[in-house]
């Protein structure tokens, strides 16, 4: 049996171009897909008034500065009003690895650091985003 090698190579060359576009090409797509976060926050008591007014101002400056920063939502329980959650929306994982370098982002980290007792991060994937747009 002859094997033309020209052609096994070529044909192997093809499949490895196959896969690694379509490697790309999932990667490109999940980069587009928006980017979910839920920070629970503790925040100390005798700091909460502090850290509520700095959340605030990082959360405008996020909001309007960067186009990636979709949403910042950002409540605390009423019955512990020191349980913070901020519900977080990028357009992508390149637009939170973006914000988390902004001057903005780092004053609030270096103005919290202090306020905040505990911090638990959960990526999640959204089921469905919806938004009553303004008339």
């Amino acid at each position: 049996m002859k094997i033309n090698t020209r052609r096994s190579h070529y044909t192997l060359f093809l499949i490895v171009i196959g896969i690694l576009t379509s490697s790309f090409n999932n990667l490109y797509e999940q980069d587009k897909q928006p980017y979910v976060r839920i920070a629970k926050i503790e925040v100390d008591s005798a700091q909460l008034d502090n850290y509520k007014a700095a959340l605030k101002e990082h959360a405008e400056a996020a909001v309007s500065k960067e186009p990636g920063v979709l949403t910042l939502y950002a409540v605390y329980d009423k019955q512990h009003p020191t349980n913070v959650t901020v519900f977080e929306i990028y357009a992508s994982v390149a637009a939170y690895q973006s914000h988390i370098e902004t001057i903005h982002f780092l004053k609030y980290k270096s103005t919290v650091k202090d306020m905040v007792k505990s911090l638990v991060l959960t990526d999640v994937v959204p089921i469905t985003l919806q938004t009553k747009q303004k008339n």
